[in-house]
């Protein structure tokens, strides 16, 4: 059976092993006016000590996005939104940013492409890609044509999602799971894959 084509970027699932998942995220700044929009579920990166858009290729990686909270520029109002308009002028305040950032944690997203069930264990970058500005909701998938063995890639492919909608590996679009294998907080070089 087809899977169903609808990337959604990076969603929180659990934890690498048996430790706790407390879904927990932590604060970082998004400097004023940054100019790129980022979207809930887009993996993100630290550029000069402030939140910045993950790239395709980026070995510094935060983690992954899950909103953020400022004074509206406009109605001067405390505002929650599950992404960062580009360009945002605060007057007042700063731009938090909440991060799932713990080097741990599993996540589910769509691939591109097809892998097969052998690439369980290999390593397999990210297609950064726009987001819906209705929802707010990342667009970003797993690159198929990325899948190798070697240590400089984003992440680590731990399993195929359970979504009986998106479990087809044979087919393009499947759900896996993965988690980071670059991160900021324990090695900016990854390591190679089985």
């Amino acid at each position: 059976m087809a899977n169903k084509d609808a990337p959604f970027g990076f969603r929180p699932i659990g934890e690498v092993g048996s430790g706790v998942n407390n879904g927990g995220t932590n604060r970082y700044a998004i400097s004023d006016n940054f100019g790129s929009d980022i979207w809930e579920g887009s993996h993100v990166m630290l550029a000069s000590g402030v939140l910045a858009v993950g790239t395709a290729s980026g070995a510094t990686n935060l983690g992954v996005f899950n909103g953020c909270f400022y004074q509206d520029p406009t109605t001067q109002k405390p505002t929650w939104s599950n992404y960062y308009p580009a360009s945002t002028n605060i007057t007042q305040g700063a731009i938090d940013a909440y991060v799932y950032d713990d080097p741990k944690r599993l996540f589910e997203a769509q691939c591109d492409g097809t892998i097969a069930l052998t690439d369980i264990g290999k390593n397999i970058d990210t297609t950064v890609t726009a987001g819906n500005s209705i929802n707010g909701r990342s667009k970003s998938e797993l690159t198929a044509s990325s899948v190798n063995t070697t240590a400089a890639l984003q992440w680590k492919i731990t399993g195929i999602s359970k979504d009986p909608d998106n479990s087809d590996a044979s087919s393009a679009n499947a759900n896996w799971l993965v988690f980071f294998n670059e991160h900021l907080y324990f090695s900016s070089t990854g390591i190679t894959g089985v």
